[in-house]
């Protein structure tokens, strides 16, 4: 099976954001997608750039391919204003986090579409559980050679994200003891999880025709790896995180990932071997990320080192500042010790969820708050 990867000539941009809609007073999800597209679009001079997902509770925001960080925000913050404005007169709010802590899977409804369906007719139980965010991160690759090892070498970073990014401490009333739920909670569908690690593409595309001929997919699309090659956009997406609720930590997370893939692209390149985990340590990278997010004593290697994931990350982010310099984004690369000093999402929930003795209603209305604020004060 032939499956031919579009080069991108330039290490472009294009980021997916999805969020939940959850009611302005009860802070409940709302099945009500449909309506807000129908505001939104009208309002969008790219309605395109709204999307649809499984479920009705759900919409996604996408981006054009830009050059840098800051115009992915921009392009982002653009279209946020007009989907807030929709969302202003139906009473709802966007919630940009990993899980929503009380909503009931039961009360949910499927977006109409046979792909949707079938998906829910195969996965059943878990298809339906499936009450989670997450960010998607297209980099443009040029070269389809260099697209799997990038991708291989790039899950020794697997935790760095996780824990940055975790937002889904909560779920079904219960604080789980994980940072990440989502996480762990999406890897039980069919072709979703840790991607396999080939050192060819001739082996991507043995994979991909065997799970093709045997019915477990019927297009690359259906594999849903945490990372993986979007061969139509030329890129490598990076599924990585949770949802995010703000504007300034999705621009330090992007800057952290487009700035990881061109750093590990451009030693490929230059002829160094990049180093890679074997994929029993990568497991349990992610496993301990999705645990105790920042907290997360990490693996480092083959030879079983191990490190504080924070100790790690800031000796990462003084290697990839000569990156960030060329790519643009300095600045946005700047503010991942920032998001730390502030607390990822996980921790800034569980604090709502101390300070108010347990309300739930409290942590939606704190997470769905933080981007409005930040809307509301952007000039």
């Amino acid at each position: 099976m032939r499956i031919d990867f579009h080069g991108s000539p330039e290490p472009t941009l294009g980021v997916e954001w999805e969020f939940g809609l959850v009611d302005r007073r009860t802070r409940d999800l709302r099945n009500d997608a449909a309506h807000l597209f129908a505001r939104a679009k009208a309002r969008m001079p790219e309605p395109e750039k709204l999307h649809k997902e499984l479920l009705k509770n759900t919409v996604e925001v996408v981006t054009g391919i830009c050059p840098t960080v800051g115009d992915a925000l921009t392009d982002l913050r653009t279209t946020l204003h007009h989907v807030t404005a929709a969302a202003d007169d139906l009473g709802l709010d966007l919630y940009g986090a990993g899980t929503h802590p009380f909503a009931s899977w039961t009360s949910q409804e499927l977006s109409e579409g046979h792909r949707y369906e079938e998906l829910i007719n195969r996965t059943q139980w878990w298809g339906r559980q499936m009450l989670i965010w997450g960010v998607h991160v297209h980099v443009g690759m040029a070269e389809k050679s260099r697209v799997l090892p990038v991708l291989s070498a790039l899950l020794t970073y697997y935790p760095h994200l996780q824990a940055l990014s975790a937002s889904s401490p909560i779920w079904a009333g219960v604080d789980t003891g994980y940072a990440s739920n989502r996480a762990l909670m999406f890897q039980q569908l069919p072709t979703a999880g840790l991607p396999f690690q080939f050192e060819t593409w001739a082996e991507f595309e043995h994979f991909a025709h065997d799970q093709v001929t045997t019915g477990v997919i019927d297009d690359l699309s259906e594999i849903r790896w945490d990372v993986r090659p979007a061969t139509r956009h030329g890129t490598l997406e990076n599924r990585i995180c949770d949802g995010v609720s703000t504007l300034s930590d999705m621009g330090a997370l992007v800057a952290l990932m487009h700035c990881l893939v061109v750093w590990l692209d451009d030693r490929l390149a230059a002829g160094e071997k990049l180093p890679t985990l074997p994929p029993w340590h990568v497991q349990e990278n992610k496993w301990r990320a999705a645990r105790y997010g920042v907290d997360a004593i990490v693996i480092l290697d083959a030879d079983s080192n191990e490190r504080l994931v924070t100790d790690d990350l800031a000796d990462l982010l003084v290697q990839l500042e000569p990156t960030a310099e060329r790519l643009g984004c300095a600045a946005e690369l700047a503010a991942v010790p920032d998001l730390l000093t502030r607390g990822p999402s996980y921790v800034r929930q569980r604090e709502v969820a101390a300070r108010t003795g347990g309300d739930l209603v409290a942590v939606v209305d704190s997470v769905a708050t933080e981007l409005r604020d930040e809307l509301d004060s952007a000039p």
